[in-house]
């Protein structure tokens, strides 16, 4: 039986399904001057957007979707799964208080750096530390027949540098009030989104691999 429920795949699907179909959809209904380059997701599901219960059951989706595998991801370390669980959550916040018009949501911006924070930092912390093996024991070989942290653990925080990186191009970009910001969430959040998919395929990779006779 495999540890990591299959369900957990189809949350870990379901994710940048949402979001970036969301956003497609939602896209596709806003008047002819909405510039996805220059525009924020929560623009689509602000309160005065057109159709904005499109973008708004996309990211709803999308939260619930993270919730979801953080629970499944067995194998995960605990904090990565409560980062990841934090981000979705987030972003169910932030689906709660909408963009405003006039002078924003102190709330959803807050809830939004939390999200993007918690969903580009998670990766690195996902990795579980392997204990040290017993005297005389080759750690090359652990005995459960999985291959080493080591590699998955540089794996692991080169994800997250790369998300960290589309995170902080695109905090340069509303920052200075740039002609990319919308573009540049966009990446970020696609990254983002799709990086539990790639955890959960590891996962039950490994699992076969191992075969029937590792651990369960």
């Amino acid at each position: 039986m495999s540890a990591v429920p299959r369900w957990a795949l189809l949350s870990a699907g379901g994710a940048p399904l949402f979001l970036i179909g969301g956003w497609t959809l939602a896209q596709a209904a806003q008047p002819d001057e909405f510039d996805p380059v220059r525009q924020t997701i929560s623009a689509l599901a602000a309160s005065n957007a057109d159709h904005r219960w499109i973008m708004t059951i996309g990211l709803a989706g999308l939260g619930l979707c993270h919730l979801i595998t953080a629970l499944g991801l067995v194998t995960a370390a605990p904090a990565g799964r409560g980062l990841l669980a934090l981000g979705g959550l987030a972003t169910l916040v932030l689906v709660a208080f909408p963009q405003r018009p006039a002078g924003g949501s102190m709330t959803h911006v807050v809830a939004a750096g939390v999200a993007f924070g918690a969903l580009a930092v998670w990766p690195a912390l996902a990795v579980p530390r392997r204990a040290a093996p017993p005297l005389g024991r080759d750690h090359r070989h652990p005995p459960d027949g999985s291959a080493p942290s080591g590699p998955a653990r540089w794996t692991a925080f080169a994800v997250a540098a790369v998300l960290l990186g589309l995170l902080g191009w695109f905090a340069v970009e509303l920052f200075a009030d740039g002609a990319r910001i919308g573009l540049t969430e966009r990446l970020v959040a696609a990254a983002e989104a799709a990086v539990p998919l790639a955890a959960v395929l590891a996962a039950l990779a490994s699992e076969r691999r191992r075969g029937p006779s590792g651990p369960r």
